[in-house]
């Protein structure tokens, strides 16, 4: 098991400011009959795009886009298949021109995983990092990851 924040420990999905879910499917399967270890990041994926990118009202600024700079990924248990996947995202902090995240992934209530990530706006042309535009802000803000106890 990786480390991670302490203060940033697994709890429960409605923890989450944003939340969704993927389903699991036979394929994604192993030799050893729970879900392979490759598709944590793309159950993670789904969270980032579905927070991050929507279409019709994008977050990142013109000719800007939004590039991982880290991703630390924990292992706290195997997912199994049947069923579905729980993911949780919440921003841990927001700064000139990149963010955290949280995100947390849970099957049947219990957390399998968690990731800190850190995700850069660059400019298109030049590939290098660009402030965050005040709406990309405020958004970001809205989502802040807060812990209930």
């Amino acid at each position: 098991m990786g480390s991670r924040s302490p203060e940033l420990q697994p709890f429960h999905i409605d923890d989450f400011p944003f939340q969704t879910f993927d389903k699991l499917r036979y394929a994604d399967t192993d030799r050893q009959g729970h879900i392979n270890n490759a598709l944590f990041n793309t159950f993670l994926e789904t969270g980032r795009v579905e927070f991050l990118y929507d279409p019709k009202n994008p977050l990142f600024d013109d000719d800007a886009e939004f590039v991982i700079a880290s991703l630390n990924l924990n292992f706290l248990a195997e997912i199994t298949w049947p069923g579905r996947l729980d993911i949780g995202t919440g921003v841990t902090r927001v700064g000139t021109s990149s963010f955290g995240l949280y995100q947390g992934l849970f099957q049947d209530d219990v957390c399998v995983a968690t990731a800190e990530t850190v995700i850069v706006q660059t400019n298109v042309v030049t590939r290098r990092s660009t402030p965050l535009g005040m709406k990309t802000k405020r958004f970001l803000n809205d989502h802040l990851f807060i812990r209930k106890d």
